[in-house]
């Protein structure tokens, strides 16, 4: 499987491409990263450095993979933060021409915009046109329930509303949609649930809540789950593997007491998934 997947970059820590690239490389998986911002950390701490890169960067880049002749065998393009609103066009663009190459390909999307706890924390045109122009070319998408009810006007805050969200969104073009950090006010106070629905249905994960807030979890968990479910076709699948190696490396960087995803010492669960949690069909 080829990927190219159109992130930001970090020198030190794990979050967009810098924690995407490596758990979808152990797992077997070609990545071709492209980057949209070189930053020196990511944001949360407050300070960092380095460029946000332009559009036409970008995309020059992008022209230069299509100029080795690899867009007829890439399965997969894959975008999550966006940094500035110029990004998008690219994207789409990039969507567009390897479909023409590869018929079979498909679009992944991770709408990054927020989450309930900080709102959002995207320039103000980002939201509009993840939910205008970018999610409705899209094949999948990795939604937290925040960001899934900017996308469909919703408050999606039980399983049956948040299945609802879910079929509104599906309706503009994307056939699968993986929802994270799912909360409902009938699941244990100290559990997270994922939901994943597609055509043939809807699948959702329990896990116990681990007290850490983890920059970039997002967006291994998008990574992974693309992957497994482009190659299986199997939503409860791609699922349980997904959230099992995910809350492992989670509890690995819980009990390292660092603040950074402990991304290179939790190896063994993606190639390897203990497993542990299955998918329990909801309709």
């Amino acid at each position: 499987m080829k990927i190219l997947s159109i992130q930001s970059a970090v020198a030190y820590g794990h979050v967009g491409n810098s924690a995407a690239v490596f758990p979808l490389q152990r797992i077997g998986v070609e990545v071709m990263p492209v980057y949209t911002v070189n930053f020196s950390n990511h944001t949360g701490y407050g300070q960092w450095r380095g460029p946000m890169i332009s559009p036409d960067d970008v995309r020059d880049v992008i022209n230069g993979i299509e100029e080795r002749g690899v867009f007829g065998e890439t399965d997969v393009v894959l975008s999550g933060y966006q940094g500035g609103e110029g990004i998008a066009d690219v994207i789409l663009d990039a969507v567009s021409r390897v479909k023409q190459a590869n018929p079979e390909a498909i679009y992944a999307c991770d709408p990054v915009m927020g989450n309930a706890k900080s709102g959002c924390f995207v320039a103000p045109a980002i939201p509009v046109l993840l939910r205008e122009r970018v999610v409705p070319a899209a094949d999948l998408i990795t939604p937290n329930q925040f960001e899934l009810g900017y996308l469909t006007d919703t408050e999606p805050d039980t399983l049956e509303s948040t299945l609802a969200s879910v079929d509104l969104v599906r309706a503009r073009g994307p056939r699968a949609v993986l929802v994270t950090s799912v909360e409902r006010p009938d699941q244990p106070s100290d559990t997270i649930e994922m939901l994943a629905v597609d055509e043939s249905g809807a699948w959702i994960v329990q896990t116990p809540r681990l007290p850490l807030k983890a920059n970039g979890s997002g967006d291994v968990t998008a990574a992974l789950f693309t992957a497994h479910y482009t190659r299986t076709k199997s939503a409860s699948d791609a699922l349980a593997r997904t959230v099992s190696s995910v809350y492992d490396l989670l509890a690995r960087t819980h009990d390292s007491g660092q603040r950074e995803l402990q991304l290179i010492e939790s190896q063994e669960f993606y190639a390897e998934p203990r497993m542990q949690f299955a998918a329990r069909q909801v309709r």
